[in-house]
């Protein structure tokens, strides 16, 4: 994951609550309490606004009894008083409806079931340190503000300097008696009766400031912000129906997820990208929003465009080796404001990955085929000339024809692949591999990348450009697997260390080699025979690496864990390559996982083999929501439809091999070239309606761009 120190986390969030809107999010123990001590807090623009929340009645705290998300960024928190007396049962219930914005709202009720009246004294305790997210995380509060407190009436006021820095919030509780410490109410509940409030938390540099506008509720039906933002976006994607009500629960779970995971440029509010993921990734990442961006392509396009376009204005332009910033190299993270200088490289802008500047062309590639205006993918060619630029240049360490990684300062991630933690890329015995190391995974972007702009070059009429580029493909290729290939143990090396000998650990990144079609036919089934053993498949997916290598740990973050976002594109590949009974059992073993967590797909969970334990294993520090194990349904679900469009050249393919179990399909208000489709799949078989001028329906898969660059290349030779 984006960013990600194993070694210095905070450690885990246990039994929390975590509300997220955007870049805004908050995380709370499951009565809604939150402790500075703890990596909880309300959080805005990656700073803790909010550090400390604690609600007492008659100086007992809340006993939680149930915490449901009703969206994304709100949840109902129902808990009870205790008793003075010692007995069991409360008459007294306490309900905490929160919704987190550009800081948070929450309603509180009390609820008294007693036959006698209740004397109740309401108090919460407010504290705000202004920590900025990596010292939350990390567990380093670095930085002690001066804070000042003011009272104006039901408003506290608390303004902290450090520095030069000035931050501030506002606390609204109408009624209250609001001291400097926090706010108290003295209610007398009625027998079988209830009482209510609302309190508010907004940022503000002064206290003079107004709050923004965060949850002033004008529609006339009372929605928020948030809830018109939801609206709009339910409306603008597909609408979907399974016979299976399970897998339909997790898909709707993803759309929720990725709409609460939407932010907007600050400099672009009309483009729309994906955040990484909640709680620590509320935030633009290279590879992280790239992939979350293709794979939910066809659910909203135009998150990939909004993602592109975001990160081309960010691109790198000079060599900065405490950032890694390098001309042509796409970020790895942007931070909002943080000032601690824990943040990777001590910017806000940090570019030590390998695999987003590929990746992006890849992507542009992919938006090309659906549609978008062709002015509008012109403008981003520069960026994408710019991103092979750095690959030959930079990427290109040693000048072997791979592109490769090694940290360029000690601040820096050690590892630059999406397997990022300082131990992620290790030998079959356990020993860990020296840079630069070149993944193989990465290879494969790099070869889809030559075949993305070969194909745009094709469209664009530069036939020789595009001739060149499919030459330079084909003999990386071939030079691929004649360097990563293991003969003896029937699988591909995970990398080439900065010896150039092969890292001979057996991992999951080889699967990524099929979907981007960098293996050889004839190599394919040994590769799909090792994913599948026992050692690789845990039954609940497949293993970031198999439990016979050195380093196998089926509890640690990437040596043994299974990533489901992982598990996808390596089950797009075998679809790719034919193997469609294994893509079918990864799809439904992830699918059933799902079920373990109420429909929602964690960022990982543990490694443990499904027989060992019935359920899948919680990895404690896992994200989620989790911006590409939010849309691993949606690419699962859509890979096995195999649903794909190629606008340009008047085609939408598909060829399902759905699994029985998941019954008959239904989507109604797909995007497509402009328009809106409707898609059934009854007993495998698929039908179309409604497409746009133009378009036509093909049953089969879709040419991959391989097969395009190779016909146009023998066609022009003709």
């Amino acid at each position: 994951m984006a960013g990600w120190n194993a070694d210095t986390a905070a450690g885990p969030l246990g039994a929390t609550v975590t509300l997220v809107e955007g870049s805004s999010f908050c995380i709370s123990l499951p009565n809604g309490d939150i402790f500075p001590e703890h990596p909880h807090g309300a959080f805005y623009l990656d700073t803790r606004i909010l550090s400390g929340w604690r609600l007492t009645v008659n100086g007992q705290a809340v006993e939680p009894l149930a915490a449901e998300t009703k969206e994304p960024y709100r949840a109902l928190l129902g808990g009870r008083i205790p008793r003075a007396d010692g007995y069991a049962d409360s008459p007294l219930i306490v309900e905490r409806l929160r919704e987190v914005g550009a800081g948070i709202q929450e309603q509180v009720t009390v609820r008294n079931y007693s036959v006698e009246p209740a004397e109740c004294l309401i108090r919460v305790e407010v504290e705000a340190d202004f920590a900025d997210l990596f010292e939350v995380k990390e567990a380093r509060i670095q930085r002690h503000w001066k804070e000042t407190r003011e009272v104006d009436g039901d408003t506290l006021s608390v303004r902290s300097v450090w520095q030069d820095i000035r931050k501030g919030i506002l606390v609204q509780a109408p009624g209250a008696e609001v001291t400097p410490e926090g706010l108290a109410y003295r209610v007398t509940v009625a027998p079988h009766g209830q009482w209510s409030t609302v309190l508010t938390v907004v940022p503000s540099s002064e206290a003079a400031s107004p709050p923004p506008p965060s949850f002033i509720h004008t529609d006339a039906e009372g929605l928020s912000p948030r809830d018109l933002r939801r609206r709009e976006w339910v409306e603008k994607i597909p609408e979907l129906h399974m016979t299976n009500s399970s897998i339909e629960r997790t898909l709707r779970r993803s759309y929720d997820d990725l709409g609460a995971l939407r932010i907007e440029d600050p400099n672009h509010p009309e483009r729309v990208v994906v955040a990484a993921g909640a709680p620590w990734f509320m935030t633009l990442f290279g590879r992280d929003s790239l992939w979350a961006s293709i794979m939910a392509m066809a659910v909203d396009p135009s998150l990939a465009l909004g993602t592109l376009q975001t990160l081309a204005d960010r691109q790198g332009s000079v060599v900065d080796p405490m950032s890694e910033e390098e001309p042509g190299k796409i970020l790895h993270e942007v931070r909002l404001d943080v000032s601690s200088g824990l943040s990777l490289g001590g910017k806000s802008i940090y570019y030590g990955s390998v695999d987003a500047t590929p990746l992006f062309v890849i992507v542009l590639g992919a938006v090309s085929r659906w549609g978008f205006d062709p002015d509008t993918i012109a403008a981003l060619l520069p960026h994408a000339d710019r991103a092979l630029e750095w690959m030959a240049d930079y990427g290109d360490k040693d000048g072997d024809g791979f592109v490769e990684y090694e940290r360029l300062n000690p601040q820096g991630l050690i590892n630059q692949g999406w397997k990022d933690s300082w131990d992620g890329i290790n030998f079959a015995n356990g020993k860990m591999a020296e840079g630069p190391i070149a993944l193989c995974e990465v290879q494969a972007y790099v070869y889809d990348a030559y075949m993305a702009r070969s194909w745009l070059a094709y469209d664009t009429g530069d036939v020789t450009f595009a001739a060149e580029l499919a030459d330079k493909a084909a003999a990386f290729k071939k030079r691929f697997n004649e360097q990563f290939w293991i003969p003896d143990r029937g699988y591909y090396a995970v990398a080439l260390d900065g010896k150039k000998r092969q890292v001979d650990a057996c991992a999951s990144n080889m699967g990524h080699c099929l979907w981007h079609g960098l293996v050889d036919e004839d190599k394919a089934p040994q590769v799909v025979e090792r994913l599948m053993s026992p050692e690789m498949f845990s039954g609940w997916g497949i293993r970031t690496l198999a439990s016979d290598m050195g380093a196998y740990n089926p509890a640690s973050y990437h040596n043994g864990s299974v990533w489901p976002h992982d598990n996808a594109i390596i089950q797009a590949g075998l679809l790719r390559y034919g193997f469609v009974a294994e893509a079918q059992r990864i799809s439904t073993a992830l699918l059933e996982a799902a079920d373990y967590s109420y429909g929602r797909l964690p960022e990982l969970f543990c490694g443990f083999s499904r027989e060992q334990f019935a359920e899948p294993v919680p990895y404690p520090t896992a994200c989620s929501p989790q911006a590409w194990a939010a849309t691993t349904p949606i690419q699962l679900v859509t890979s096995l439809m195999r649903y794909d469009a190629h606008v340009s050249r008047g085609g939408v393919w598909l060829d399902p091999v759905i699994p029985e179990s998941y019954g008959d399909l239904h989507i109604t208000n797909a995007p497509m070239a402009g328009g809106r489709i409707t898609i059934d799949i009854a007993n495998s078989v698929p039908r179309v309606q409604n497409l746009p001028d133009g378009m036509m329906f093909h049953q089969g898969h879709r040419p991959w761009l391989a097969e395009l660059v190779e016909q146009e290349g023998m066609r022009r030779k003709a």
